[in-house]
């Protein structure tokens, strides 16, 4: 196969994407690197129907990856994730409404377009999460603990462009981050970026069927193949604070294999399901080898009401899949 990945500059040295990349390369597919944020990309031109199997995007929010992506998407080539459901989490506004609109445990959500307009928001909302719409990777994120402290922080918020206002959930301290790949579903807990603490790592952990099922519907909800999604453990149940397409996958095993499976998987599908098979989460010590798609099976799973959505096909015909050496894997 030969596959195309958007990859920005803030993930150029990354292992995420990259061992991916690598991955696929090993097993005989051709990947094409495109970096939107460092080139001069000639629109009429970049998307070369049919040159490339599928398109897979990895930039941050609000970068120009996701313009090309659409690009591609438009003249019917298959996207990983779907175009129009990357655009659905990466507008957090939008995907706020999206999501308590289809019934996700999500925050009561306020969005303006001027910092000064949170002014108006209750006094009883205090304290308040307040971060950019197309923020990422805990960047800018506050927490704000009365009215009097949002006149102060009014001056720093000035340059985010939309911004959203939640309520905040009293948790740990800690997050718990699902990630789903290949029909599956992997629970780590890691320190909330609102309270650092730096001998907290990363860790894997068991995954209740409670969370399963909510990150499992957050995949039907928005369409996604390839996702993580942020969960606190709030006084009245779990809570998700946000939703990421193609994240780092840290803590999966053998994450890289997994991911390109998935994607070549996505590839062959043309967007469209590869399998009819039940969402479950992977128990925490089972590693799975790399070689056998076949060894998700071993993984303990957990019946779920909801199966993993597979990309929306494309709008018109997608371009025929060649065969290729390592299409077998």
């Amino acid at each position: 196969m030969r596959l195309c990945f958007l990859v920005e500059e803030h993930y150029r040295h990354d292992g995420m994407p990259n061992e991916v990349i690598g991955q696929l390369t090993a097993w005989g597919h051709r990947v094409d690197v495109v970096r939107p944020g460092g080139s001069l990309l000639r629109m009429t031109e970049v998307v070369d129907t049919g040159a490339h199997d599928a398109w897979v995007l990895k930039t941050v929010s609000g970068g120009p990856g996701l313009t090309l992506l659409e690009a591609a998407a438009a003249t019917g080539l298959t996207t990983v994730n779907d175009a129009r459901s990357i655009r659905g989490v990466r507008d957090k506004a939008l995907a706020a409404a999206i999501g308590r609109g289809r019934g996700l445990p999500l925050p009561p959500t306020y969005a303006v377009a001027r910092p000064e307009l949170l002014r108006e928001i209750p006094a009883a909302e205090y304290p308040l999460v307040v971060k950019p719409a197309d923020g990422s990777s805990g960047r800018a994120v506050h927490l704000v603990s009365s009215p009097e402290r949002l006149e102060t922080l009014l001056p720093v918020l000035a340059g985010e462009g939309m911004l959203i206002a939640q309520p905040y959930v009293p948790n740990s301290g800690t997050d718990i981050k699902v990630y789903a790949v290949g029909g599956e579903l992997f629970a780590t807990e890691r320190c909330s970026p609102l309270h650092p603490d730096p001998s907290v790592r990363e860790r894997r952990v068991p995954l209740s069927s409670e969370v399963a099922a909510i990150a499992a519907q957050v995949g039907a909800v928005y369409g996604l193949d390839l996702y993580g999604v942020d969960v606190l453990l709030g006084p009245d149940g779990p809570v998700v604070v946000d939703v990421n397409d193609f994240p780092s996958f840290r803590q999966v095993p053998d994450a890289a294999a997994r991911v390109a499976r998935a994607v070549l998987g996505l590839a062959r599908a043309g967007g469209g399901p590869t399998t009819a098979a039940p969402v479950h989460a992977a128990a925490p010590a089972a590693p799975v080898p790399a070689p056998a798609p076949a060894a998700a099976a071993a993984a303990a799973p957990v019946s779920l009401p909801y199966a993993l959505p597979l990309s929306i096909p494309a709008q018109s015909s997608p371009a025929q899949i060649s065969a290729a050496a390592g299409d077998t894997v």
